[in-house]
């Protein structure tokens, strides 16, 4: 009985209800796990993570001397969530994904949420992820966010919350798929009875997202994954897809613009292309439009995109939607453009550009956690509760510097999952990033990537920071 001393505590447990009592949706798993001996779960772990090196599934840290590539670290204890608990998720993800659609149309068009006073006019101009050269730009399909990656976290009550929205370059699905892949061989058993959902037609459905972009009249079109090359810290996942969708992997200096068109090297000459999933920022996509320094883009290339020969997923000037201020205005987007109120709910937050709520920031930096507006993957933030006086005091610098880059969140207690730790299980704290593709219709792949936090009692999740990653199961209903 290897849960036997699994204590849930005072948090909310995905597996536990209460200490040996599991979740209905995770019974199956739990008298699995308690049939088999420490010794065999240990093998079975070890086992995962040799496939998943022999898969090659990777990630680099910038600032890490000991080499480009790290093996993500992964644990056989999957997170699961209940097919009823999904369907209200995903209905609130394609609420969310809607607004954020209709603000970037907005937001690069006739700016009527800002007329209208729904968000302050100097927020927008003052975020990094505004992109002027963007004005005017109507995007393929009139769609701005084709691949969305949107944190989800639940506090101790249950209550589930949107931490933020990643609508740029989102990263980590292919750890879902491989995720997924090497967890059938681990528990084939329990896959066998359990109404687990599969994520594996992503990529499929990923190739048909981008294939409805194409312009239209074209009875091939040409698809290709644009990557910075293999020193980005998600190369493995530009390989990954492209190989899954079969269609080329390039980097901008395998492109050039001719004739009014893009075009792609080959060894038979030049091939026009017709759609990018871009893993690219948007400061190095086109040196004449962007940044001029950038030799990981394709000179000319946003002329070709104004003039509907080429679609880029996700559109250029996404990343406005990403600011972490503009993010405390989405639900106020959702009433505006759709008329409801938001189903999943922000985590509460503080703007530290209005003078009130930074004071009570200023005065309460050892219970909150500050976030710079558009910083991710861990970087630029302060875990108040964790930090020590002279990092709280110097944030507090940094807050009074420059407000209209930070806001402030209060410190929530994340749910957790049993994780194995040599030979016993111990609580984790966990995050949940699903994946949402806008073609056709919205479509949201079911589960997402689980990121667990391995550092005893730490909150930071992500890979860069030490995190590691579960797969995430949501199931229907057992199979008799």
């Amino acid at each position: 009985m290897q849960f036997n001393q699994y204590d849930p505590g005072d948090y909310y447990d995905e597996l536990f209800e209460a200490k040996d009592q599991p979740r209905p949706e995770a019974a199956l798993l739990i008298e699995r796990i308690n049939s088999m001996s420490m010794a065999e779960l240990q093998q079975r772990q070890q086992a995962a993570q040799n496939a998943l090196f022999r898969l090659g599934v990777t990630f680099n840290v910038y600032s890490d001397r000991q080499g480009t590539e790290r093996i993500l670290p992964f644990d056989i204890i999957p997170r699961i969530l209940s097919v009823r608990e999904w369907e209200w998720l995903e209905r609130g993800l394609k609420q969310r994904i809607e607004a954020l659609n209709l603000f970037l149309t907005d937001i690069y068009s006739d700016q009527k949420i800002l007329k209208d006073g729904v968000i302050p006019l100097e927020l927008i101009e003052s975020a990094s992820g505004f992109l002027k050269p963007c004005m005017g730009l109507k995007p393929s399909q009139g769609v701005w966010c084709h691949i969305t990656g949107t944190d989800l976290v639940r506090d101790r009550d249950g209550q589930w919350y949107v931490l933020e929205d990643n609508l740029r370059c989102p990263s980590g699905v292919s750890y879902v798929l491989e995720n997924r892949r090497v967890m059938k061989t681990t528990f084939p058993q329990v896959f066998n009875r359990m109404n687990i959902l599969p994520v594996d037609d992503y990529a499929s459905q990923l190739l048909e997202t981008l294939l409805h972009l194409a312009p239209t009249g074209l009875p091939e079109p040409t698809v290709v994954v644009l990557t910075p090359g293999i020193y980005n810290s998600a190369y493995f996942e530009h390989s990954f897809l492209a190989q899954q969708m079969g269609v080329e992997l390039v980097e901008g200096r395998d492109l050039v613009v001719a004739d009014g068109y893009l075009q792609m090297r080959t060894t038979r000459g030049l091939k026009r292309v017709d759609v990018i999933y871009r893993r690219i920022d948007d400061d190095f996509l086109d040196p004449q439009t962007f940044r001029s320094d950038s030799m990981l883009g394709v000179p000319g290339i946003m002329d070709v995109y104004r003039a509907g020969r080429l679609a880029i997923a996700n559109a250029p000037g996404t990343g406005v939607a990403d600011d972490k201020v503009i993010y405390a205005y989405v639900p106020q987007m959702i009433r505006y453009y759709l008329g409801e109120e938001q189903i999943l709910p922000n985590v509460p937050t503080y703007l530290c550009w209005e003078a009130d709520q930074q004071q009570h920031v200023l005065q309460n930096l050892d219970k909150l956690v500050v976030k710079a507006a558009s910083e991710s993957g861990g970087y630029g933030m302060l875990v108040g509760p964790h930090a020590t006086p002279e990092q709280r005091e110097e944030f507090a610098g940094r807050i009074q510097a420059k407000p209209r880059n930070y806001i402030a969140q209060p410190t929530l207690c994340l749910s957790r999952v049993p994780t194995l730790f040599e030979d016993h299980f111990e609580g984790c704290h966990v995050d949940l990033r699903p994946y949402i593709l806008y073609g056709k219709e919205i479509y949201v792949n079911p589960g997402g990537l689980t990121r667990v936090a391995l550092r005893r009692g730490s909150l930071v999740v992500n890979s860069s920071q030490g995190g590691g990653s579960k797969d995430t199961w949501v199931v229907g209903w057992e199979k008799f």
